[in-house]
């Protein structure tokens, strides 16, 4: 099976064709420090042919999750330090996924500086978010000003820098998913007048100078691109969808990057704003590395690389209670149970997090 190929990606020869996708855990604590219980569960994983961390914060202002990890202090870099030798010392490989909430944030995330940030000061249209203070309404972001914008372009190089420091393999910039450079891309979250808004070209503009300044640091061909065409997570969803994303991949396309990351599947919901844009589509627009994710089975990962539409396929859910799963794959074996939601983001420590059973083989 192609699933269980080597392939080149960039300086690297992976094992497999199969990544980890980035899965938002909690276990960094109040301090968002990563610790030796994140370096057991990504060593559990290590067999994969790449690892894409969770989604880590780019400084303070970035932050609007509970318990997730950053990487904006030096001793946050020592801290990965933990997780990145654990991972080698398995012979894995591992990028570190690069995230700012934008709009998907609130106040109690960062008091001293007020009011979660976006492209225009459009409220998330949601329930509700989980704060340091309980269950808390969305607020309407305030709308960066043009400097602003370019000083968390700054930021996102800053952390790339501190990403090399901590040893890891690369970096995915996260641009997918509604947090805050999905909020630049899409016409539904971005009515802008200045040279970041008005047009799929201005919309993609702010990406586009954040994978520059990435460049800085890190050779092209160890840095990743996340997308989610089809997305309504975190109240997404723009008319324009195809055509806007069409665009972005073909732009990235001339960065030779190591790979662009597309939430192709429709499992975190479905904006109904057309026709599902797919792979192969993309495919046509950026000849480059893809990789497919949300919602494979090991049967379609394989019906995707054998049409060609992808070349890696990252597995989200299935990997959160099979540590072993490239094993299992192989082997035909079952699957453990889906863990239960209630222990994905909680701070439970082992708990639903490196405890599940690994598979027993037999000679």
């Amino acid at each position: 099976m192609k699933l269980f190929e080597k392939i080149k990606l960039g300086d690297y020869c992976l094992a497999n064709r199969i990544v980890l996708a980035p899965l938002t855990r909690a276990r960094a604590g109040v301090t968002r420090l990563p610790n030796a219980l994140m370096a057991e569960y990504y060593a559990q994983r290590a067999d994969a042919g790449l690892l894409i961390s969770e989604a880590t914060s780019i400084s303070v202002q970035g932050l609007g999750w509970l318990n997730s990890p950053g990487i904006y202090t030096d001793e946050q870099a020592e801290a990965w330090q933990l997780i990145t030798q654990a991972v080698h010392d398995r012979g894995g490989k591992i990028f570190l996924q690069l995230w700012h909430c934008g709009r998907a944030s609130h106040t109690s995330f960062h008091p001293e500086l007020g009011l979660p940030v976006a492209p225009s000061a459009i409220k998330l249209n949601g329930d509700y978010i989980h704060t340091p203070n309980g269950k808390q309404a969305y607020e309407t972001p305030r709308a960066l000003e043009t400097a602003e914008v370019k000083q968390i372009v700054l930021d996102y190089k800053k952390a790339a820098e501190k990403a090399k420091a901590a040893g890891f393999d690369g970096v995915e910039i996260h641009a997918a998913n509604g947090y805050l450079i999905d909020e630049f891309l899409q016409s539904k979250t971005n009515h802008r007048t200045d040279e970041y808004g008005g047009s799929k070209e201005n919309r993609s503009v702010f990406l586009l100078e954040i994978v520059a300044a990435v460049k800085q640091i890190w050779d092209a061909n160890k840095i990743g691109v996340r997308l989610s065409p089809n997305g309504v997570f975190n109240d997404m969803g723009s008319e324009d969808f195809r055509e806007q994303f069409l665009y972005t991949a073909q732009e990235l396309a001339k960065h030779e990057l190591a790979y662009l990351h597309v939430m192709d599947g429709l499992a975190f919901g479905f904006h109904g704003l057309g026709e599902p844009l797919t792979l192969a589509e993309l495919k046509n627009v950026y000849p480059g590395s893809i990789i497919g994710n949300c919602g494979y089975t090991k049967e379609l990962a394989e019906q995707r690389l054998q049409d060609g539409d992808a070349d890696l396929i990252a597995f989200g859910r299935p990997f959160i209670s099979n540590p072993d799963l490239v094993v299992r794959f192989q082997h035909n074996l079952s699957l453990n149970p889906d863990a239960e939601m209630n222990v994905w983001y909680a701070d439970t420590g082992a708990k639903g997090y490196t405890d599940f059973p690994r598979a027993a083989l037999t000679a």
